[in-house]
């Protein structure tokens, strides 16, 4: 045990004798979240899909570039651990994801156009 604190001890003086010695590190400049930019002026259309009897939700309506396409839909499938694809202007999501998915897409900066989306009670919280 006594060999154990003293192995301890001797890598943190180590490494607080370092830690002298390292340069600093330069600030990295902080994006202002809340002053978002609108990706494109057509909402996204963010819809529930049936697909040999399975459930995907499906994003259309989307501008834009192939790559950007591919970001966003590896973004969302990321968030959601799901699988998917993008083609032609389309992001499929394997799942019914809908409000994480319309969530999301608020805070990436899209506007949003809800199909097929479960009525809401008047109790519930409004969504943004």
């Amino acid at each position: 045990m006594n060999y154990l604190k003293r192995c301890r001890m001797d890598w943190r003086d180590k490494l607080n004798a370092m830690k002298g010695g390292l340069p600093e590190g330069e600030e990295m400049p902080v994006e202002n979240v809340t002053a978002k930019q609108q990706k494109q002026k057509e909402p996204l259309r963010v819809e529930l899909d049936k697909r040999n009897g399975k459930l995907n939700t499906l994003i259309s309506e989307f501008q834009g570039t192939d790559s950007e396409l591919k970001e966003l839909a590896k973004t969302l499938k990321v968030k959601c651990s799901s699988g998917g694809s993008s083609r032609d202007g389309e992001i499929l999501i394997q799942g019914d994801f809908r409000l994480k998915i319309a969530d999301l897409l608020l805070q990436l900066g899209y506007k949003v156009k809800r199909i097929n989306f479960p009525p809401t009670s008047p109790t519930a919280p409004k969504s943004r």
